[in-house]
């Protein structure tokens, strides 16, 4: 077994000088922390292990990692979580002597903690390491789709080496990657390669540009409820609510959106992993942006705390739990089969990929009234082309 105490330095992070929240209203009263008196053991008794890695080589945002113990601070000053899902800080992951040394640990310890059924939170550092997540999935010979919540898309068109800004190409284009599919929530399209964006499509990427995203924001539930990793590059964010970071831009996310969107994440029963990189504490005003960060990570534990594992049983039809509804479009030859939750009336489709394998997709209630208007709709039409493929 595995000694996650060789991987991660005790957490050391200084007192507030004020605590608005003491005793067991405090975030750090309900986790268990690695400390120098309080070592990692017992890791499977817990479902979610938030782990910083402040390492930001093969990128020009050199200050993120300083970015894991100020998210850190600001964190443990937020209220405890509710629920009882029990969480533990492994602290800060040990730099490795070269950048592939801590893409390689940090590779084996979401290896480890995904195959102990343990949900890994990463306080990065920079986007880099999202390649880390790939080696996971391979690891596990798993294919899987990945979401990511960023302003630009960090792909290049060219061969260059790997970084923050190109970790992508990497992913998608790699020698031994096991991604299925690749989701963009809030692209900004000034910022962005017109041929990346045209390569991606063809590739049947979904990329949805933040003024769709801000028209109707609840639409982007469905797109992280069917991802098994989730990234958010905190410069999504609008440079007023988050200046600490390399690459701000005047137009972004608010931060209540942003801590929307990472609530959705966290109540998705299919992710596995949840990222988020690139602050960096030394352009930061105030805390202002190290304060948002910790409030993303904290509404994503909240979403977790309330999280229902309704997809494994979607094709169980006598439950009660779920209505199944047959919509006639005439442009099609079969029924559209819409599933619907009771109990959190969450959407499906079904789409038979062959005479005895269906697979649901997530969509949401907009998809069902298209339907019902005899129109396909479009999220029908791109998951039936990328999975029929």
């Amino acid at each position: 077994m595995v000694d996650l105490n060789d991987y991660f330095n005790p957490v050391s992070i200084e007192r507030p000088d004020y605590e608005h929240l003491t005793g067991p209203a405090g975030f750090s009263h309900n986790i268990s922390i690695h400390t120098e008196n309080h070592p990692i053991k017992d890791i499977k008794k817990y479902r979610i292990a938030l782990l910083g890695v402040p390492d930001a080589r093969n990128s020009p945002n050199t200050g993120s990692s300083k970015a894991p113990d100020g998210i850190r601070e600001q964190l443990y000053k937020l209220a405890r979580i509710p629920g009882k899902a029990k969480i533990i800080d492994l602290g800060n992951m040990k730099r490795g002597t070269g950048f592939n040394d801590t893409i390689a640990g940090l590779s084996d310890v979401l290896h480890l903690l995904i195959s102990e059924k343990i949900f890994p939170v990463i306080l990065g550092g920079s986007s880099a390491l999202a390649v880390s997540i790939d080696r996971c999935f391979s690891m596990l010979k798993t294919h899987y789709t990945i979401a990511s919540v960023d302003s630009v898309i960090d792909f290049h068109p060219e061969k260059k080496d790997q970084d923050s800004f190109t970790w992508l190409n990497n992913i998608l284009y790699g020698n031994r990657n096991f991604v299925s599919h690749f989701i963009n929530i809030g692209y900004q399209t000034y910022l962005n390669d017109q041929q990346v964006i045209n390569r991606l499509l063809k590739r049947k990427c979904e990329l949805v540009r933040i003024g769709d995203v801000r028209q109707a924001i609840y639409l982007t539930e469905p797109l992280l409820r069917e991802s098994d990793a989730a990234i958010f590059d905190i410069s999504s964010v609008r440079q007023s609510d988050a200046p600490g970071t390399f690459r701000p831009s005047p137009n972004g996310f608010y931060g209540e959106e942003i801590c929307l969107l990472s609530r959705y994440a966290g109540i998705s029963d299919k992710l596995k992993i949840f990222g988020l990189f690139e602050v960096n504490p030394e352009f930061d005003i105030r805390f202002q942006t190290q304060g948002l960060a910790a409030q993303i990570i904290w509404f994503f534990l909240e979403g977790f705390s309330q999280k229902q594992y309704e997809t494994p049983s979607l094709n169980e039809s006598n439950t009660g739990r779920f209505i199944r509804y047959h919509v006639r479009v005439t442009d099609l030859e079969d029924d559209l089969i819409f599933v619907k939750s009771n109990l959190t009336d969450r959407w499906w489709m079904e789409i038979r990929i062959k005479q005895d394998e269906i697979q649901y997709v997530a969509c949401s209630h907009e998809d069902y009234l298209r339907a019902n208007n005899n129109e396909v709709p479009d999220r029908w039409v791109k998951a039936s082309d990328r999975l029929k493929a």
